[in-house]
């Protein structure tokens, strides 16, 4: 388990090291100059030697490879740099940023699941064909809306039609609600299909007819002895998925104008302030092996078989 344990652990930094590196070189190619985005503005005054001084203060006058390596280290030893927009450090930015998005994107995550489990159980409980039929189609409706088209549909019916949820005003309660079922929806589409088929098979094996001759009921079949085995192939499904919860946060908070994460980038994007996206990148990147990894290390826990192979 230990010798399992190091190379999952060793994977995953070696993801973390590639996520990074892609980053950068792709970062570092991008058209246009984001010192002149910011500094060559006439209300500044800036002349051209001063707009190099402060070129040459954010590059340090490093060679690309130098360049690289002072910022892996400066990553590894927690330190991104600092903003070229604003010129306050990135950490202090992603500080302010990342609660709102855990916040957001815990919640989201926790709606995916459980809507995925309701839908999942229900059509392995349905004994009337068009009703399972019907819940089994509701994942591929939810996969194929657009995050950002539902997020401004939820926004016109409960708010503007219902009044049921403000938009502007109200707890903070409240401007979570609508956000967090936006993310959740597509979310829970890809559990919801691999739960749904993992019950089905799961159920189709002999054991079943088993535990039901012994007199035990279909909805106790189904939680004490399915759903243990229909979860594995889920709980690898929902270590992904979760990795995209920082990808739908972008366009979730630039619909409902929430401040985090989403709209950090977005904010980087428009003033090319590289150092901020190359740090949202790697965080993203860092969640998503952190997530999977601790799904790998659960799976010899859920399942004995397992533990002898990573043993």
């Amino acid at each position: 388990m230990a010798r399992y344990l190091l190379r999952r652990a060793g994977q995953a930094a070696f993801v973390l090291w590639a996520a990074f590196t892609v980053a950068y070189v792709l970062l570092q190619l991008l058209p246009g100059d984001s010192i002149l985005i910011k500094f060559q503005n006439p209300e500044l005054g800036l002349s051209p030697r001063q707009i190099e001084e402060i070129r040459a203060y954010y590059d340090g006058g490093a060679s690309p490879l130098e360049s690289y390596a002072t910022t892996l280290l400066g990553f590894l030893r927690g330190g991104f740099g600092y903003s070229i927009d604003t010129g306050t450090p990135v950490v202090e930015r992603l500080a302010e940023a990342l609660p709102a998005t855990a916040v957001l994107a815990g919640s989201g995550f926790l709606l995916a699941v459980l809507i995925a489990v309701v839908i999942a159980f229900a059509a392995g409980h349905s004994r009337t064909s068009w009703v399972r039929d019907a819940l089994l189609a509701v994942p591929s409706l939810f996969v194929s809306v657009p995050v950002f088209w539902l997020g401004i549909l939820l926004i016109q019916v409960f708010s503007f039609r219902l009044g049921l949820v403000p938009v502007i005003g109200g707890s903070a309660l409240q401007q979570l609600v609508l956000p967090v079922l936006t993310l959740a929806v597509p979310i829970a589409a890809p559990i919801a299909q691999v739960l749904a088929r993992s019950v089905d098979r799961v159920q189709a094996q002999a054991f079943v007819p088993v535990v039901a001759a012994k007199g035990a009921s279909r909805w106790w079949i189904l939680w004490r002895h399915v759903a243990r085995n229909a979860a594995l192939p889920a709980l690898t499904v929902a270590g992904v998925t979760f990795g995209e919860l920082i990808a739908g946060s972008v366009v979730t908070e630039t619909v409902f104008g929430r401040n985090g994460i989403g709209r950090l980038t977005e904010q980087a994007v428009n003033a090319q302030d590289t150092p901020v996206m190359l740090a949202v990148v790697v965080l993203a990147a860092a969640v998503f092996v952190l997530v999977n990894l601790a799904v790998d290390v659960l799976f010899p826990v859920l399942d004995p078989r397992l533990r002898a192979v990573t043993g």
